[in-house]
């Protein structure tokens, strides 16, 4: 029995060995990687966008110059989260969230049935490119970024942005533009190496001390839960810790950043697993990636959070956590 024990305990020391090395490791990447992904094609992450919507945010997000598909999908996704029967208290209406006011004027018969309808994506995906474009042509003559005076014409309306030759001085309106255009990079398929997080050390140092934590459906890691952690509840407390918050829910997780290609991992990067590959909705389980090819995580009831490997059939893609990527994701979706 001892000596089973001393064995353990040499594993143990062993992983969180190989762990602390790791974490240096992100410490110097951290330091030296810049110039990460910026600018370029705005071409949809793969699974991004569920694949049932996903021909119609490539069409229509080509409709002018002003968007693009992944600048297209943050909307929707900041307005619905991809819900084609959402309703807000408010009236707004389907997974374009139009108010029944702007659907009358702006709304189009998307797929050329002869019908208008405010709940079929068909419609209402079109419509919402449709009013983006015209927002644009709008403002098309005021200096500054054509996409960020169409979002902002979006919020505060095309006389506030003429008024004020740009992105006016309202802070919802701001908050607004930085919120979809910072989205819009966790829609969009990176088109160069994505920089390195710098607080993905801490994540992984706070993950590596609730090694052998037993799992808990729903775990926050509270006091009444006993310290145990489900899946997205580790990662969410690991980025927690170092001043990140993540929303609750593994599928909101994979929008808090760009997507680093398989063999683009970092460790901290957090990795996704899904029996629907081709929607992030349909996403299950999160871990957070330490390096060669394994992460820690809380995998399922019964078990401990303990060291997996990330290459298997359900391996769905990775998520680089940024600071401004958290802060855009919806409260709810």
């Amino acid at each position: 029995m001892r000596k089973a024990w001393i064995v353990a305990g040499a594993a143990v020391a062993a992983g969180l060995s190989f762990v602390m090395l790791l974490v240096v490791g992100v410490y110097l990447v951290a330091g030296n990687v810049v110039n990460g992904a910026s600018g370029g094609a705005r071409a949809l992450a793969k699974g991004a966008v569920p694949a049932a919507y996903r021909p119609l945010v490539e069409k229509w997000g080509n409709l002018c110059s002003a968007i693009n598909p992944a600048l297209l999908a943050a909307q929707l996704y900041q307005e619905s989260g991809f819900n084609p029967k959402a309703q807000s208290p408010a009236a707004a209406q389907g997974i374009a969230q139009f108010i029944p006011g702007t659907w009358a004027t702006h709304g189009i018969d998307g797929d050329g049935d002869g019908d208008k309808d405010v709940w079929d994506p068909n419609d209402a995906i079109p419509s919402a490119a449709q009013y983006d474009c015209t927002l644009a042509s709008y403002v098309k003559d005021v200096p500054g970024n054509p996409t960020e005076n169409m979002l902002a014409s979006y919020n505060a309306g095309a006389y506030a942005v003429i008024k004020y030759g740009g992105v006016p001085p309202y802070k919802e309106t701001q908050n607004y533009v930085k919120t979809i255009t910072t989205l819009e990079d966790s829609f969009a398929a990176p088109v160069s190496r994505v920089d390195p997080s710098k607080q993905a050390a801490g994540a992984i140092y706070y993950a590596q001390k609730k090694l052998g934590t037993p799992y808990l459906w729903g775990g926050d890691g509270t006091a009444a839960d006993n310290g145990r952690f489900d899946c997205s509840g580790l990662t969410k407390a690991a980025y927690e810790s170092v001043g990140i918050t993540l929303p609750r829910v593994a599928n909101d997780q994979y929008n808090a950043g760009p997507h680093p290609a398989r063999d683009e991992l970092l460790p901290g990067d957090l990795v996704f697993f899904s029996d629907d590959l081709t929607n992030s909705r349909a996403i299950r389980h999160v871990g957070i990636y330490v390096g060669g090819g394994y992460m820690i995580d809380a995998p399922r009831t019964g078990a401990v959070i303990r060291f997996d490997p990330i290459d298997s059939p359900d391996y769905f893609g990775a998520t680089r956590v940024t600071e401004d990527g958290a802060k855009a994701l919806p409260t709810t979706v």
